[in-house]
């Protein structure tokens, strides 16, 4: 299918750090890639053969500085879909990360918030839920 994102990328000081993070968090595969020119770190977020919708990325170390906050980004944000929004927050928080915009409706839609990662990134957790008000 065209036009669609398959493969997303995060940037991290400590790679290895970041890797704990998403493996404690999300409950990913992250395995260091031992054949590339850079290092580099592949992310599974589903079973190689599973019929779920979604995409697999990398890891790698930031190759500069961050831009400081409220200055935007320079990235992709991703958004995770997730079942249970307050047990992953509780873990996202335990693992270190920090809230940038808490919990909100969608209005009979879903529950989004975002976060701050170990390194600086932010991303989002998205609980579908049509009472959402």
């Amino acid at each position: 299918m065209p036009n669609r994102v398959a493969h997303f990328e995060i940037q991290a000081d400590d790679p290895e750090r970041a890797a704990r993070f998403y493996t404690d968090v999300f409950g990913w595969e992250i395995k260091k890639w031992e054949g590339g020119q850079m290092e580099y770190w592949l992310i599974m977020t589903a079973e190689k053969d599973s019929k779920e919708l979604g995409i697999n990325g990398g890891l790698l170390r930031r190759p500069c500085q961050p831009p400081a906050l409220e200055q935007g980004t320079n990235a992709y944000t991703c958004t995770m879909i997730v079942e249970d929004y307050d047990a992953i927050e509780k873990k996202i928080l335990a693992a270190g990360g920090k809230v940038a915009m808490p919990k909100f409706a969608l209005k009979g839609m879903a529950w989004q918030g975002y976060y701050i990662d170990t390194e600086n990134n932010v991303f989002g957790i998205h609980q579908p839920d049509e009472k959402a008000a």
